[in-house]
């Protein structure tokens, strides 16, 4: 155990700004940030694990997978963790995760951590950043080069790939490129899985959120679909009305199915991630040293 249990802690930050009151129906009465954790070298990755109640997320530059507890506790999950970033539960319950050490997408199950795909055409991946899971099983990841640039965050080293691309992996098939983008980072499908969400994070080029229509069989092209108020799009959490929880430099922006803005939440530094639990009462961010939690109706 890393941590003893202890009862979240107030975090002294702005309360949510709110620009449609739809966002105010779904924030509690008294909805402020709650401090859970404080002791990570970079957090990223949070996924509920509903089998084991516990919010699970990466301390990437630590090399360690940490898991909140409903005690207040904190806990060791993989250790060491090849530098893994997102995090992911499948259908039976297993962590999947994307690593920029191994730069591969693994499996945790009750043998270990195992490699499910690191290489493309022959040539290794980049660094997998984020994944998601769609209804059929299979694993969608992001692969920019954010673990081979920066020595922090994985081995440095020149990337193999000629692109950045969104891939999709399925049990005993070949791994497809789904579509190249530039720096592709947080990823998420709508409710109904008719939208593949990628976070576009080039500093350099137009930070944003791309949509692309998904029928089962092709990848639309993408268009913008929403901007950040500063710094970067990271990763993104999307409820079961379709609103996306995305992380930036000012904080969660909110916006809803149609790309709308809804409100921020302001948060202390960066944050890299959010997620909700089962039930969507509480919605999860990471960022820097900290894990933090905002209560919700």
């Amino acid at each position: 155990m890393l941590q003893p249990p202890r009862s979240p802690a107030d975090v002294d930050v702005a309360p949510p700004r709110v620009y449609d009151a739809r966002l105010s129906d779904v924030l509690a009465p008294s909805a402020r940030l709650l401090s859970l954790y404080a002791d990570a070298t970079w957090a990223e990755g949070p996924v509920w694990w509903k089998q084991e109640r516990m919010l699970v997320f990466s301390d990437v530059i630590g090399r360690r997978t940490l898991g909140w507890r409903e005690d207040g506790s904190v806990v060791t999950v993989v250790d060491p963790s090849a530098f893994a970033n997102g995090n992911a539960v499948d259908a039976e319950g297993r962590l999947l995760h994307a690593e920029h050490g191994r730069r591969a997408i693994s499996r945790t199950d009750g043998d270990g951590t195992h490699v499910l795909a690191d290489a493309f055409d022959g040539a290794p991946l980049n660094s997998p950043n984020d994944l998601v899971v769609d209804r059929a099983g299979a694993v969608w990841f992001t692969d920019p080069t954010y673990g081979i640039s920066d020595p922090r965050e994985g081995y440095p080293a020149d990337p193999a790939l000629a692109h950045q691309s969104v891939y999709r992996w399925r049990e005993g098939q070949p791994l497809e490129r789904m579509i190249d983008l530039d720096a592709p980072n947080g990823i998420g499908f709508s409710p109904d899985e008719t939208t593949l969400y990628v976070a576009e994070s080039n500093a350099d080029g137009l930070p944003r959120i791309v949509a692309c229509t998904w029928d089962g069989e092709t990848l639309g092209a993408p268009t913008t679909f929403a901007t950040v108020d500063a710094g970067i799009p990271d990763g993104f959490a999307i409820d079961n009305r379709g609103w996306l929880w995305i992380s930036s430099g000012a904080g969660v922006v909110v916006v809803d199915a149609t790309g709308a803005r809804l409100g921020v939440i302001p948060t202390p530094h960066l944050v890299s991630n959010c997620a909700f639990d089962a039930d969507e009462r509480r919605l999860f961010l990471t960022g820097d040293s900290d894990l933090w939690m905002l209560e919700l109706r």
